[in-house]
């Protein structure tokens, strides 16, 4: 029993191993977020889709206009760039379904309600942009 255990475990390893090897680690938005917490784990607030969006890659997410999104950061602006947050998005006729978390520009979306400031400034990481 105990090799079985064993075994099973290399497996599981090995198969996570695979996985993080064919994703792409994709260029930073910016050095810096803001969170509520360390983790960036609880939202920040809850927007609402102004307009119809469509990722331009895997780092961002797709919504439709009103759609809700739950926010957990806030990419600290930088020169010259845009300015992006992060959540995930939610279809209201099938609450169940939670769409992919990722980035989105937050000049197209309207914040309808605040649950926490996020005043918690932490570096980004290259995980915070990996793609699978």
């Amino acid at each position: 029993m105990g090799h079985l255990t064993f075994h099973i475990v290399c497996l599981l390893i090995l198969a996570s191993a695979f996985h993080v090897i064919y994703g792409n680690f994709m260029d930073k938005l910016a050095q810096k977020k803001l969170c509520v917490d360390d983790e960036c784990s609880l939202p920040i607030s809850l927007v609402k889709a102004e307009e119809d969006y469509t990722a331009p890659d895997c780092r961002f997410i797709n919504f439709k206009k009103g759609q809700t999104i739950y926010v957990y950061s806030k990419l600290v602006k930088e020169k010259g760039a845009g300015e992006f947050w992060s959540g995930s998005a939610y279809n209201e006729q099938q609450a169940d379904e939670v769409l992919l978390y990722g980035y989105f520009p937050s000049n197209i979306v309207n914040e309808q309600h605040v649950f926490q400031k996020a005043e918690k400034e932490l570096l980004t990481t290259d995980i915070d942009f990996f793609c699978e």
